[in-house]
């Protein structure tokens, strides 16, 4: 004799097998995998810029000044921070001196010129520039100012000595700010 209900309740409770396992679909794992990937990536300014490949020299040169542990968790801030390129395009021996211990002041000025308080995005700078009647003055946590304009539709950042920087890669987050990455070095006047 066939017990009905014990049947029944069997094959529900081996229905439910599967749904209490511990292995996932290949869907459920890519999503938790990306989960996983999202909570290791870098969120602070600082930690952003040393995650960026072609900010290897400044990152160094932030490093050696200090300023980096120092307002790393901070802000917001907008920071203009100079690529790989832009380095290799100063003189050599101006670089290396730069890099030397015994110029921490001036790396922390070089440093301080690239950030300014607050978060601005592209648009809040082309904003600013044409609410400005085509300059903008953005000023820098070093006391001087960067003067923003358009090149058509390139933002172009200009330091006291008549410097232009050109905005190649901007708008990128973190958790205390907005990094803009430029191809030229901005000094402080």
């Amino acid at each position: 004799m066939i017990n009905a209900p014990k049947i029944i309740m069997a094959s529900l409770i081996l229905a439910m097998v599967p749904a209490c396992s511990s292995e996932l679909s290949k869907e459920e794992q890519e999503i938790l995998d990306a989960r996983i990937a999202d909570e290791k990536q870098p969120t602070s300014l600082t930690a952003i810029v040393q995650d960026q490949p072609e900010l290897s020299t400044a990152t160094t040169m932030v490093g050696l000044s200090g300023i980096a542990h120092e307002y790393q968790n901070d802000g917001p801030f907008t920071a203009f921070t100079a690529n790989n390129d832009a380095f290799n395009k100063m003189d050599a021996d101006r670089l290396k001196g730069l890099m030397n211990p015994d110029n921490k002041a001036e790396l922390v000025k070089i440093a301080k010129f690239g950030l300014a308080n607050g978060s601005m995005t592209s648009a809040d700078i082309i904003k600013a520039i044409a609410d400005g009647g085509g300059t903008a003055e953005i000023m820098t946590l070093e006391g001087s100012a960067i003067k923003a304009s358009m090149d058509g539709d390139k933002i172009i950042l200009e330091d006291g000595a008549g410097n232009k920087a050109t905005i190649v890669k901007g708008d990128i987050p973190s958790s205390n700010g907005t990094l803009h990455i430029i191809d030229t070095v901005l000094m402080p006047g």
